[in-house]
């Protein structure tokens, strides 16, 4: 009977061994600790508040400096779902070749455009294209677009660079002039300036007589206000 006790109790105790040995060696492998960094990184997310918040620069000075040939790497995201090539067929998305300058949402072979942006109306230009590449969502609310767009602007200015090269080849805008002034409304520059001459005239005015009038010392206006006496008391 002792043996068979004893028997029991080595099992029990071997099997507790076991399972403590397993679970100390599935906390080494499947810890438990938070991540640093919750979640998946998904390319072409722009990650909250990346960039600094700073403003980008006018799309017409990144152009000035974009490069085509890295625009084409760019492009690389954009390939599983559209051609580029001249007369190429429609994927998810419509083939781009010639797309800057055609209206927004139409033509390319009969490729179904959203109606969100077939709503958007005009044609496509650098500040739409950017506007585009930078949010789809956000510029035409309701797209079939699912790409996130991209958050690095120089990075659509090489794009929008090689796209323009791809049968459009519009002319490129002129980047503004470092430290320019912005450009006066019409008439402004013209009042301040008259404003400043009838000020001048206003200043070198001041104490001249008008013709015939006798000039007053305003020493001796000061010592004629303090002869006056005061009234006398009831």
């Amino acid at each position: 009977m002792d043996d068979r006790n004893n028997t029991i109790a080595g099992w029990v105790l071997g099997g507790a061994a076991v399972a403590l040995g397993l679970s100390i060696a599935g906390g080494m492998i499947f810890h438990g600790e938070r991540p640093e960094k919750m979640g998946y990184a998904i390319e072409g997310v722009e990650e909250a508040g990346a960039g600094g918040g700073e403003a980008a620069e006018p799309i017409a000075t990144r152009l000035a400096k974009a490069d085509p040939a890295k625009g084409a790497d760019v492009f690389k995201k954009c390939a599983a779902c559209h051609t580029i090539n001249q007369g190429g067929a429609n994927g998810i998305g419509p083939n781009l070749y010639a797309t800057l300058g055609e209206p927004v949402g139409q033509g390319k072979g009969g490729f179904a455009f959203s109606d969100a942006l077939k709503s958007v109306g005009g044609n496509w230009d650098f500040d739409k294209m950017d506007a585009w590449l930078t949010s789809p969502r956000k510029f035409a609310n309701g797209t079939k677009m699912t790409f996130a767009g991209l958050g690095n602007a120089q990075d659509r200015a090489d794009l929008i660079a090689y796209l323009n090269q791809q049968g459009s080849n519009l002319p490129l805008p002129a980047a503004p002039a470092a430290g320019a002034a912005p450009a006066a409304k019409d008439g402004a520059v013209a009042n301040v300036t008259d404003s400043a001459k009838g000020d001048t005239a206003d200043i070198a005015n001041q104490g001249t007589p008008a013709s015939g009038a006798p000039s007053v010392d305003p020493a001796a206006k000061k010592d004629k206000a303090l002869a006056v006496e005061p009234p006398a008391k009831k």
